[in-house]
């Protein structure tokens, strides 16, 4: 196989959105791990990270979350989620949230430093860009907040969607620009988050692909919405889905 030149193992985060709506992207992200020389591992009892509760204010719950997702994620090995935004919980707030627990801190800092965001595995471990992946048609990319702000994830997809043969990769204006999904800000303020999906599926349609991608999916579910609202055509599919197809 390609990519790490012996089996390794990685745990699987699967994230709340992709088990509950987007289950093949989970599938796809299992498709690569494996193709690419890794054995990925689901602890079954893993949940949500805490992070809506954490966004709204509800410290005790979201560190609760975040015990238990330690639990689950003990160890040595890395960690992996197809999830800019999950990611960044874990890296930058489960260490707030342990602030004031030095055991749990440490245990919370070495998670940080052992998850990766799938696409920060793909290339910087798997070189998955170097495989000679195919792809096809046209695929735009919108940069999501929590992935390129919080996790200073920007140039890996971007480096992925270049290496596809067959496709044709065309540029966002503004796409690191907000989509207005923002968890609880998308059900406290639907009318602004609306107005900014508009916006996004605006931009998407000014580039002429025919795929829209991104690597977060409550991102991804807006701008799908918007889409749909606007009577566009345009796919919308996680970068996992599309790095897959080219196995």
């Amino acid at each position: 196989r390609e990519g790490v030149s012996s089996p390794m193992r990685v745990l699987l985060f699967g994230t709340c959105l992709v088990d509950t709506f987007f289950p093949e992207a989970g599938e796809a992200t299992v498709r690569l791990l494996r193709r690419f020389g890794a054995e990925p591992v689901f602890p079954k009892g893993q949940t949500c990270c805490g992070q809506p509760a954490f966004n709204a204010g509800y410290e005790a719950q979201a560190r609760a979350a975040a015990e238990h997702f330690l639990w689950e994620f003990d160890g040595d090995d890395p960690i992996v989620t197809p999830s800019g935004s999950c990611a960044a919980m874990v890296k930058h707030h489960y260490p707030r949230l342990f602030r004031d627990d030095p055991k749990r801190l440490a245990k919370a800092k070495r998670a940080g430093e052992r998850i990766y965001e799938l696409t920060q595995f793909l290339v910087h471990v798997a070189k998955a860009h170097e495989a000679g992946l195919r792809g096809k048609g046209t695929v735009t990319y919108h940069a999501s907040c929590h992935l390129s702000r919080s996790l200073g994830v920007r140039e890996e997809p971007l480096t992925l969607l270049s290496s596809l043969k067959g496709a044709t990769f065309l540029p966002m204006p503004d796409a690191a620009r907000c989509c207005g999904f923002g968890g609880t800000f998308m059900a406290k303020l639907p009318e602004i988050s609306c107005a900014l999906a508009d916006e996004k599926a605006a931009s998407i349609e000014a580039t002429g692909a025919d795929t829209v991608t991104g690597c977060d999916s409550g991102c991804l579910m807006n701008i799908a919405d918007a889409m749909r609202r606007r009577g566009t055509k345009i796919r919308v599919a996680h970068i996992a889905q599309l790095l897959a197809e080219g196995l």
